[in-house]
């Protein structure tokens, strides 16, 4: 006979806690008033700087003087990357023009800044405005207007890709049919510009994620967890009452202290978690209690291992200092590999609260990557072989003392060159083509096995840490003509060098086929890992974040 609280499944009832964060609280804002008409009036063209979306706006300008020759169309370009407020263009907009079309939004980060500025524009200024869109965002840009406070804010959609069409297939995009909500193109944006807006969703939140799940059989939970996105999609550790306080058993910080905020791309809203929930998600992920400092320090980063952005980045997590041999975390052979259950499990945790606690990390509507990350599994988690390396470990070089236990952040991980070792004669040659194989707009980190860190001394002379980084810097040049035709240099570097932002900006009166640095020195990194079975290293491309001290979350 089957005993109360029990399903006809025989399985018992469980009760587990809920892993997302608390979501922020968002106010609703008022849309601009409309004009009854455009005729006579000024309507800015705003484009934000990414991947030729001025082309397509040049589309849109063309259609008013073909179509609307009253309407005086003035086309803009944002002072900086898409990124940044433009504060000077908008006082000019809202003292000169009527109405404003921004865009384009095309990849995961761009399009959130797109919206925000957009309702911006409308709530601040008093500018009706319309962004316009690729179809691939619509989910995305949705939600950032909600959780913006103007869900109704005019949303327009044009076919993906923007970039590399030509101008008549761009025309093609401005005269057709929006593929998301099946109307003109720019009957929307000119309905945008002169309609009401109407009052919107009310999109005003509390704390409101729920301490428990609702109480279920174990396969059911793990059914809703999948269901729910709270996983990677591999099989969890049912975070129950007893698990979870086994877990904060960890650390001396009270179960409902915040930890920090974090979200998976700019403009999404920043969602709150404390260190219970911090504790969930460790559970989920099968570490052990002692691994929890570690955890509670990488979750107190407020860097988002689950990042939205199209590029498909991913973290790379460096532990130094006594915890390492505390716990057994691997900083020796196969460190980066499956084999440790400290750097696996700490590693994913990472993830998992990433992705849970900054409010989801779901294909299509809060992750973008367009191919993805297979790093973002552990994370890149590992811990340096301090004893075996030449130089000062990483965390020194960023200011702590050796006996501090720290946790270091980088982000990117996109690109990865890799070599053996450092031949007699051209050495400076062959570590120069792996820089140039690293993206541009990140870093290099060169991961050494011990190894090759002491080559690099022999080769060299770079006894000191300083003079390796000095070397990689000046080894990493191009010609300028080349550095600046860089399809992600021409997004994210361009702008801010037309700015006036040094050092960009003094690359820019290089001439065509003179020699430019790549890097900044400040942003190149050197770690020691591996377990001396040969000379392999790598070079990252990943951009340091913070270091942040574990011993703080003890």
């Amino acid at each position: 006979m089957l005993q109360q609280g029990q399903p006809e499944s025989g399985q018992p009832l469980l009760t587990v806690h809920n892993p997302m964060g608390y979501p922020p609280k968002v106010s609703r804002k008022q849309p601009a008033d409309r004009p009854a008409s455009l005729d006579g009036k000024v309507v800015y063209l705003v484009d934000s700087r990414f991947d030729d979306s001025v082309e397509l706006l040049k589309e849109v300008q063309a259609w008013f003087e073909r179509n609307m020759p009253s309407v005086n169309v003035r086309i803009r370009q944002m002072a900086n990357t898409y990124s940044k407020d433009d504060p000077q263009l908008w006082e000019e907009i809202k003292a000169n023009g009527h109405a404003a079309i921004i865009g384009v939004g095309h990849c995961s980060t761009c399009a959130p800044a797109v919206t925000t500025h957009a309702i911006t524009l409308e709530t601040k200024y008093g500018v009706p405005t319309a962004a316009i869109h690729t179809e691939k965002f619509a989910k995305v840009v949705r939600s950032v207007a909600k959780m913006g406070g103007l869900s109704q804010q005019p949303l327009v959609f044009v076919p993906q890709p923007v970039m590399g069409k030509t101008s008549e297939e761009l025309r093609a995009y401005v005269e057709g049919m929006d593929p998301i909500n099946g109307k003109p193109v720019m009957r929307e944006i000119i309905e945008a510009l002169t309609l009401g807006l109407g009052s919107g969703e009310d999109a005003q939140f509390e704390r409101s994620t729920p301490r428990h799940v609702e109480p279920d059989t174990e396969d059911n939970l793990h059914a809703a967890f999948l269901r729910n996105h709270w996983t990677d999609k591999l099989p969890i550790i049912l975070p129950t009452d007893a698990r979870v306080a086994d877990m904060l058993a960890g650390t001396s910080r009270k179960p409902d202290e915040v930890v920090g905020h974090m979200q998976p791309t700019t403009n999404r809203g920043l969602w709150e978690y404390t260190v219970e929930k911090v504790a969930v998600n460790a559970v989920m992920a099968g570490a052990s209690p002692e691994y929890f400092p570690i955890i509670l320090a990488l979750a107190a980063a407020q860097v988002s291992a689950r990042g939205s952005t199209s590029s498909s980045a991913a973290a790379m997590a460096v532990v130094n200092g006594p915890i390492r041999g505390e716990i057994g975390m691997n900083c020796g052979v196969g460190a980066l590999g499956p084999y440790s259950h400290a750097n696996a499990t700490i590693g994913r945790a990472f993830g998992l609260l990433s992705q849970n606690l900054q409010g989801g990390s779901v294909p299509g509507e809060t992750f973008m990557g367009s191919l993805g990350n297979n790093y973002t599994y552990n994370n890149l988690t590992f811990a340096e072989n301090e004893e075996r390396s030449p130089w000062e470990p990483l965390h020194v070089q960023k200011g702590f003392d050796a006996r501090t236990s720290t946790v270091s952040l980088f982000h990117g991980c996109r690109s990865t060159t890799f070599s053996l070792g450092l031949r007699k004669e051209y050495w400076r040659e062959h570590v120069r083509d792996m820089l140039l194989g690293t993206d541009a707009i990140t870093a290099p980190t060169l991961v050494l096995d011990p190894i090759c860190a002491r080559q690099f001394i022999d080769r060299g002379g770079f006894v000191k840490k300083q003079d390796l980084l000095n070397f990689i810097y000046e080894t990493a040049q191009m010609p300028a003509g080349r550095y600046w035709d860089l399809q992600l240099v021409q997004n994210y570097i361009y702008p801010r060098a037309t700015y006036g932002e040094e050092p960009m900006a003094g690359k820019l009166k290089a001439g065509k086929d003179e020699l430019v640095h790549i890097f900044r020195p400040q942003d190149i990194n050197v770690v020691v890992v591996g377990g001396e079975s040969n000379g392999y290293w790598q070079i990252y491309g990943a951009h340091y974040r913070t270091t942040v001290s574990i011993d703080d979350w003890r």
